[in-house]
């Protein structure tokens, strides 16, 4: 019993398992559902706790863990037991290939045997797959990696791409100065003597005022008197320069690399710009052909704006 003021009342806490409903408040009550009744008399009050949160997570705590039975000793050579849940993912797997076996049957049924076009003569199977068949004298327009990425991407990703490239590019050519990149014309200096003799003691070396070790740089080439007054810095032994010089060949091999693919992402960036552009309905007459490095030219007939 529980004292509340100057009222004595019972309260006892049951499952409502006999009656099929009965009202709780503004609430119905069905069966399987725990109330907390109390008993003023002549009146009955039911609180019912099961839509309260607090009560269902104390319950849970109660209840048993259905644990799933796993592979007894003696079958483990049978490998992991399947349950439920992974028979019908192999069963969903079974009917959907069912159903698309017996929607391909339906389909060569009611195929109509005098049906006829003119793909069925232009292409050819090769490893499972239709391809068409070039036509004679026809050159490729695009590579293989050129038609993947037209078709997944838009102008604005390609654009996206190419501008980074170039900023990249940008970066590598103020780092490197191109003074030693392969293929560059090499620079020439022309000295004037006022005689045969003087060109055949002529003294390289001597001339510059350099060490015979620094003739052959284009850049980093100190005279004696800068030699003296100051110290060298940067690396000074064989090991250390040839090292520096396969780095600087590497950066040079990455330059030339993103050189190209910025070429690339240009050309089909035009491509899919000239596509987007022969949808409209105005004339044009093609100028040139589209190559594998070169995007279609037309002329479109000018047309005014309204």
């Amino acid at each position: 019993m529980e004292n509340r003021g100057f009222l004595l009342y019972p309260r006892v806490t049951l499952k409502i398992n006999k009656l099929r409903f009965f009202e709780c408040g503004k609430q119905l009550v069905s069966r399987g559902d725990y109330c907390v009744v109390y008993v003023f008399p002549p009146v009955v009050f039911i609180t019912n706790l099961s839509n309260m949160s607090s009560f269902r997570k104390a319950l849970k705590s109660q209840q048993k863990n259905h644990k799933e039975r796993s592979q007894p000793g003696f079958r483990k050579h049978l490998g992991h037991l399947e349950k439920k849940k992974d028979y019908k993912l192999r069963a969903d797997d079974y009917a959907k290939k069912q159903n698309t076996l017996t929607a391909l049957r339906k389909k060569a049924l009611d195929k109509n045997p005098d049906e006829f076009y003119f793909k069925m003569v232009r292409s050819q199977l090769k490893d499972g797959e239709h391809v068409a068949n070039k036509a004679k004298g026809a050159e490729e327009t695009t590579t293989q990696e050129e038609r993947k990425l037209m078709r997944t991407k838009d102008l604005r990703y390609v654009e996206l791409k190419r501008v980074a490239e170039a900023k990249k590019i940008d970066r590598l050519k103020s780092e490197l100065h191109l003074l030693e990149a392969d293929g560059k014309q090499k620079n020439k200096h022309t000295f004037f003597v006022d005689s045969k003799a003087e060109v055949a003691d002529f003294d390289l070396a001597a001339h510059l005022d350099t060490a015979p070790e620094l003739v052959d740089r284009v850049y980093n080439r100190p005279t004696f008197r800068t030699l003296e007054s100051r110290s060298i810095q940067g690396a000074v032994e064989f090991p250390a320069i040839k090292k520096l010089a396969k780095q600087r060949k590497l950066q040079y091999r990455i330059l030339s690399q993103r050189i190209e693919r910025e070429k690339k992402l240009f050309v089909i960036s035009q491509k899919i710009q000239t596509r987007k552009d022969l949808q409209d309905k105005n004339k044009k007459v093609r100028v040139s052909k589209e190559t594998v490095n070169a995007a279609a030219v037309y002329k479109f007939e000018a047309k005014r704006k309204r």
